[in-house]
């Protein structure tokens, strides 16, 4: 009886402590750092996964910059909505032309890539894309086949 009850326990606390831990995770990502910082980091890691020059070096941090104050103004954005309980479903005509701000931008951004990348970092580039939407996609649709 006592080894049920100590098993159960500590199995509560396993599970009490994952479900906090998830919690910090998800809230602390990027939100406290600066655009200059965000930007700098994105330009490091690509600097070592591409071996980009000083002068490419120059230009994707130009570029980095410019997307990560875009994503700063989005997170404050829906920060804020979320505070003021102004937090509502987007209609059908809102989530496309979101998606297609979206889109726009990243087509630009694949453009501009493409005028400071070599043919052979632009293709790696590519890959390292492909690969991290491959990982995201699965992330976010556990519980989705639960929720119908």
């Amino acid at each position: 009886m006592k080894k049920v009850i100590l098993a159960s326990l500590l199995l509560v606390g396993v599970a009490a402590m994952a479900q906090e831990r998830n919690g910090k995770h998800r809230g602390n990502r990027t939100g406290d750092l600066t655009v200059e910082q965000m930007a700098s980091l994105r330009t490091k890691r690509m600097v070592l996964a591409l071996d980009l020059t000083d002068a490419q070096q120059a230009q994707v941090l130009e570029l980095n910059l410019e997307n990560a104050k875009i994503k700063k103004s989005r997170m404050d954005g829906r920060k804020a909505k979320k505070e003021s309980g102004e937090t509502k479903k987007p209609s059908s005509e809102e989530r496309y032309a979101m998606q297609s701000e979206r889109l726009d931008q990243m087509i630009a951004q694949k453009a501009k890539m493409k005028d400071i990348l070599s043919p052979e970092q632009y293709e790696k580039w590519e890959k390292i894309l492909l690969k991290k939407g491959k990982q995201r996609k699965g992330k976010g649709r556990k519980n989705h086949k639960t929720r119908k």
